[in-house]
């Protein structure tokens, strides 16, 4: 009985390789996104659709420079204008949420992460969807190395990433101290 407990326990724990930095923020950034769904926000999809659209169209865009009837030196152009058109900044955010249920705020939450390459230090940010709304609360982020949530196998130690991740969920929906 406490063979097949250990071999769940493997089978459920994320691994990543230690050597690839894609792979760890790939784990941490689905962690966070457990995390802030389990604190019941809904993940607003109408980003992911957008950026789905954006992308046809950049392909589309793409084939249309490539099958073009002119060679380079004459479709300059053309091609300056695609780029133009293309060029698209993303700001990180790995979720977007409606608020929860019950809440008083209006607004649901942009998570944001950063893992630099050749870098151990993450950086997660949490803000309002709507900064510009009353009822949006100051950002916040931390930054912490990797190295306390890994083992040296590369597992995810979930319980201390959830302790770190859901106390920056409570400092940005705490409310803010008045100022006497």
């Amino acid at each position: 009985m406490e063979e097949k407990k250990t071999e769940m326990a493997n089978k459920n724990a994320k691994k990543a390789n230690l050597l690839d930095h894609h792979s760890i923020k790939h784990i941490l950034d689905e962690s966070v996104s457990e995390i802030v769904i389990s604190r019941g926000y809904v993940e607003d999809v109408r980003t992911s659709n957008i950026r789905l659209f954006l992308g046809a169209i950049i392909i589309a865009i793409a084939l249309l420079a490539q099958f073009y009837n002119k060679k380079f030196p004459q479709n300059r152009e053309f091609l300056i204008g695609c780029i133009l058109i293309i060029h698209f900044k993303e700001k990180n955010a790995i979720l977007v949420t409606y608020p929860p249920k019950g809440s008083y705020t209006s607004t649901g939450l942009v998570v944001s992460s950063k893992l630099p390459r050749f870098s151990d230090e993450y950086t997660l940010n949490i803000a309002s969807a709507d900064p510009k709304s009353i009822s949006a609360g100051k950002p916040v982020q931390f930054t912490k190395s990797v190295t306390q949530w890994f083992t040296r196998d590369g597992v995810l130690v979930e319980g201390l990433f959830w302790k770190d991740v859901e106390a920056l969920i409570n400092d940005y929906a705490a409310e803010p101290k008045k100022s006497k």
